[in-house]
């Protein structure tokens, strides 16, 4: 029997799923962060190497060997040319890695290198025809039609986009706090909501946690969900900032949508990440409009993880079935 990998890597955490060719799945495991963009290239290939280890050592409570056809890496960040060359050594040092419990020599054809927003679609929906709207640390909106036509609208990072995302909510929710602190703006709760989380005497102490800690994007966007909180409960500054995120997950996904889907045609969305999981009926809001301006759309929750995506993506090229290339010549999903 013939295995494939699957691989989701990103900046906080990298998943590997190890398969047989009939899609059942042998083996999981998790590591740490495969972004090689924002730790070093070796970092990377240690998380990648240690999660298909874990894997495959779960796998082997099933078979006695584990023999790997292709493999599907779908990393954060990637999607220039020389991302993709970058991943292609790590590959080639994985294969030459003495550590793992696994054959493999796999030709270029049967190695599958693209970025994370695609494995995110193929996995969620369950083939590659769809849009993903990714809203979680950071936003990002990724779609792909029965052409082979591809569209993306966001990705660009906390500093020059990331509109909808927990880091812009937790933000825009900071601000507005100390807006109102300075009497500038409405008054809001999330002045109190930010000192009891933090445990700040004076909301002033932002300063401090915020600039001070180190605090990074991730650390910031987990604050989110107070904004989301004081939103439920009536407070009207966070249900504006709840309100302009959906707006523009809203905009951004219409924008794919009128991009690389007909008016008659018939597609889904699906939706991945913690923005979502809040409880100011964010994702009830943003599916109503999603039907109302596009009654043939369908939004959908993940049918299955990324990862899960990666391995059908390796499957499909271990099936002989090709890349994904769309009209314009390029490819969402790269062979190396």
């Amino acid at each position: 029997m013939s295995y494939v990998l699957g691989i989701d890597g990103g900046g906080s955490k990298t998943v590997c799923i190890l398969m047989n060719d009939t899609g059942k799945v042998l083996g999981r495991a998790e590591a740490g962060a495969s972004n090689y963009q924002s730790i070093a290239t070796q970092a990377a290939l240690k998380s990648i190497e240690s999660a298909i280890y874990a894997a495959a050592v779960e796998a082997l409570k099933f078979t006695d060997n584990i023999n790997i056809e292709a493999i599907c890496l779908g990393l954060a960040g990637v999607g220039r040319p020389e991302d993709i060359e970058v991943v292609k050594g790590i590959v080639q040092n994985l294969q030459n890695s003495s550590l793992l419990p696994i054959t493999w020599q796999l030709p270029a054809s049967h190695i599958v290198i693209c970025n994370d927003a695609l494995i995110a679609l193929v996995g969620g929906v369950g083939y590659p025809v769809g849009i993903v709207v990714a809203a979680g640390t950071g936003s990002i909106v990724f779609g792909r039609n029965q052409n082979g036509d591809t569209k993306r609208v966001g990705g660009w990072g906390y500093i020059l986009g990331d509109e909808g995302s927990a880091y812009k909510i937790a933000v825009a929710g900071m601000q507005a706090a100390l807006k109102a602190y300075d009497g500038r703006e409405m008054s809001t709760n999330l002045v109190e909501e930010f000192k009891q989380h933090l445990g700040l005497t004076t909301i002033e102490n932002l300063i401090e946690v915020i600039y001070r800690r180190g605090w990074g994007v991730k650390e910031i966007a987990a604050l989110a969900p107070i904004v989301d909180n004081a939103a439920t409960y009536g407070d009207k500054v966070a249900h504006i900032i709840i309100d302009d995120a959906v707006k523009e997950l809203i905009k951004a996904t219409a924008t794919v949508i009128d991009a690389i889907f007909s008016n008659s045609e018939r597609f889904e969305v699906v939706t991945t990440g913690s923005v979502w999981q809040g409880k100011s009926r964010i994702r009830e809001t943003f599916a109503a409009s999603i039907f109302t301006l596009f009654p043939s759309a369908k939004v959908i929750f993940p049918r299955h993880e990324p990862a899960y995506g990666a391995g059908l993506l390796a499957l499909q090229r271990l099936a002989g079935k090709g890349s994904l290339t769309n009209r314009r010549g390029t490819e969402d999903a790269e062979g190396s």
